[in-house]
């Protein structure tokens, strides 16, 4: 396959050769980078999880194959981009799928070299030899911590022959995350077809609704339509209908939808890596009831308080900050909290109904990476990051401190949005967000 041809990812060959240069122009000629892939883990017994490759050398090399590490070696004359992989092997091939290969990653993936995995463990220790720091990720992958420990061992033991070890050891992702956390338009585009995969979905998911409709069953009309579109969940799909959607993290999806139940969706696509995440809240018989239609009003309220504050120089916790202030004030003209406005802010009274923050960064991962605080400061928005705006009020069916009216009701209202030079793009626009339009696309399913 030719690099100008692409890989297949969305994004140009000469797009992660770009990244790799720059992170490397960040790390020094001194330094060497060492990235390996996400370790295949165990479902049970002789079965696998599903494999997805670590997002960090997703984003640098494209190549989603597992038992890999990716060394970049700044100005190295013999090549800087190296990528260690599983030599083809015919009869695995014919079990697992094809393999590229060491020579398959120079023709196809545009590395400097690629060498048998196998021979990690002889050439390593001489690309650490003479560099003074390595940028890696400890902590995320304890047996490959163990033997990097041990290949630095080798270089140290060999200083009495003139071998010069590394001395300093940083954390990769204070140079990787800065790099993910701003989009570029090849990214963007891959996080629209998500967010289009997703809305899809929900709506396919609305239309089914009725009383009586389990929540596996909206779950997997969700991911009919993800696989359909060639995209797959980006997180488990969290389905949660009546007092289900109380609980954040809901992971059951084995419940039954009553009539007068309102159903809370949180599920989004991801699409060659990059992922989608939105959630809404319908009533599963198509009309909101009273009390369920004064809290999502509220709720879409402070959605559209925090989106207001999503435009460049704009400090990212703003939008948080007014959501809470919009929440909190409803919940006091409500009377579900008592007292002072600013009261209820600073001693975060607010929490009892709202115990999330409002957004998190969004890309390869759901819960990308990323700084929220510089310098203990918020980070102020630029051009090119992505996150979500998702506020919500949760009341336990079992809270007999407010009225019977309000027990049971949790809502959440989610979209994708990036920020762009004049204000903010609305990535998941296309799904029907406030309870008028729910209603009226509902009654036309």
């Amino acid at each position: 396959m030719s690099l100008k041809m692409g890989l297949g990812t969305g994004i140009s060959a000469q797009t992660y050769a770009r990244r790799r240069r720059q992170l490397m122009r960040m790390a020094g000629d001194d330094a060497i980078l060492v990235l390996p892939s996400a370790p295949e883990r165990v479902r049970s017994r002789d079965t696998h999880y599903p494999y997805r490759q670590d997002s960090d050398l997703w984003y640098l090399t494209g190549f989603g194959e597992p038992e890999a590490v990716l060394v970049l070696v700044p100005g190295r004359k013999h090549g800087e981009s190296l990528l260690f992989c599983r030599e083809r092997d015919p009869e695995r091939e014919g079990w697992d799928g094809p393999r590229a290969g060491p020579d398959g990653v120079v023709e196809r993936f545009g590395m400097d070299d690629g060498f048998p995995i196998e021979d990690l463990d002889e050439i390593l220790p001489g690309l650490l030899e003479g560099r003074t720091r390595v940028y890696y990720h400890f902590g995320r992958d304890t047996d490959f911590d163990l033997k990097l420990i041990g290949w630095l061992n080798r270089v140290r033991a060999m200083m009495r022959m003139g071998a010069q070890p590394p001395h300093e050891f940083l954390e990769l992702g204070h140079l990787l995350d800065e790099m993910r956390l701003f989009k570029s338009a090849e990214e963007l585009r891959l996080m629209r077809r998500a967010a289009d995969i997703s809305v899809r979905a929900h709506q396919a998911a609305m239309r089914i609704a009725r009383p009586g409709i389990r929540e596996y069953e909206l779950q997997a009309e969700l991911e009919r339509v993800f696989r359909a579109s060639d995209a797959e969940p980006a997180y488990h799909s969290i389905v949660g209908a009546g007092g289900n959607a109380c609980v954040l993290h809901y992971r059951a999806n084995n419940g039954r939808a009553r009539a007068g139940d309102l159903v809370l969706i949180d599920a989004g696509a991801e699409y060659r890596g990059y992922a989608a995440d939105i959630t809404r809240t319908f009533p599963v018989n198509g009309r909101f009831g009273k009390a369920q239609r004064v809290l999502h009003d509220l709720v879409a309220e402070a959605q559209a308080a925090a989106l207001a504050q999503a435009r460049p120089g704009v400090a990212y916790e703003a939008g948080h900050q007014a959501a809470v202030q919009t929440l909190t004030e409803g919940l006091l003209r409500l009377g579900l909290l008592k007292g002072k406005l600013e009261k209820n802010i600073t001693d975060g009274s607010y929490k009892r109904f709202y115990r999330h923050k409002t957004g998190h960064w969004i890309g390869l991962d759901v819960h990308d990476v990323g700084e929220y605080r510089v310098d203990d400061q918020s980070r102020v928005l630029e051009p090119g990051m992505a996150f979500t705006i998702e506020p919500g009020l949760y009341i336990a069916p079992d809270d007999t401190t407010v009225a019977e009216k309000w027990r049971g009701i949790g809502i959440r209202i989610e979209d994708d949005v990036a920020i762009t030079p004049v204000g903010h793009e609305v990535l998941t626009d296309g799904l029907a967000r406030s309870a008028d339009e729910i209603e009226e696309f509902m009654a036309a399913g």
